[in-house]
This record gives C-alpha cells, sequence and structure tokens, in this order.
C-alpha cells in the first residue's frame, strides 16, 4: 500500500521528464538568428528578382533588424501591400498629371479663341491685342530669375 501510494504521488507531481528551462534546449537567439536569416534571404530573393527595388529592399532590411516580422509570411504581406499601395499612387499622379495637362491646353485653346474675337473687332488694332502677350512674357522671366 506504502508503495502504490509513492507511485501515485511520483506520477501526478513529475510533469514530464523535460531537464532545463526552454531557454536552456533551444535558445530565443538561434530562434531570432533563424528568423532573420529567412527573412534576409527572402529579401535578397526578391531584390534579385526585380520584385522589389533597392529602397524598399533596405526599408524593409532595417525592419526585419527592428524585429518587425514575425515571420515569412507577414513580411510578404506587407512587400505586397506597400507595392500595391505604391502602384496606386503611380495611377493616381497620372491621373491628375494627365487632368493638369488637359486643363492647360483647354485654357491655352480659351485664350487662343478669345484673342481670335478680340481680332475680329474691327475697332481694335492689332498692337493693342499684342501688348497683353508682351506683359506676360517678363512675368515669366521674373519668375525663372526668383529661383
Amino acid at each position: 500500500m506504502y508503495v502504490l501510494i509513492i507511485w501515485v504521488l511520483t506520477s501526478v507531481l513529475i510533469l514530464g521528464k523535460c531537464k532545463g528551462t526552454r531557454e536552456a534546449r533551444l535558445p530565443t537567439k538561434i530562434l531570432w538568428m533563424r528568423r532573420t536569416r529567412v527573412l534576409r534571404r527572402l529579401l535578397r530573393k526578391y531584390r534579385e528578382s526585380k520584385k522589389i527595388d533597392k529602397h524598399m529592399y533596405h526599408a524593409m532590411y532595417m525592419k526585419v533588424k527592428g524585429n518587425v516580422f514575425k515571420n515569412k509570411r507577414v513580411l510578404m504581406e506587407t512587400i505586397n501591400k506597400s507595392k500595391a499601395e505604391k502602384a496606386r499612387e503611380k495611377t493616381l499622379s497620372d491621373q491628375f498629371e494627365a487632368k493638369r495637362v488637359k486643363n492647360k491646353a483647354s485654357r491655352e485653346r480659351k485664350f487662343a479663341r478669345s484673342e481670335e474675337r478680340l481680332a475680329r473687332v474691327p475697332g481694335r488694332d492689332k498692337p493693342a491685342a499684342a501688348a497683353p502677350a508682351a506683359a506676360a512674357q517678363p512675368a515669366e522671366v521674373s519668375k525663372k530669375s526668383k529661383k
């Protein structure tokens, strides 16, 4: 009976045969080194295959060093998000630029039409119509001189 009680107590109280703490068995430094090497290898592969440019590579490399990414999947998601954001910004800037060019062309057409209408008026003479164009020219020169 006494032996049975000791056997039950030992089987209940001992939670396994692990000798040493978790840190002693697999140090967090080794886990860190493995994860960092995997992530840096992925970044190198993406840079060599032209999936990311050198600027994005450097930014992501520094984030890997700063322990931002938990694993490879998170890093890949972040790269894809930043690439999509960059593409979206580029399309928006292209659209804005096209709109600006179109507005400038329409302004020039409108100005040319008004000049043509003024030229057709019999009471107006040509030198008076040329004077505003001459006055606009020095304003552009002064803008350049300010730079």
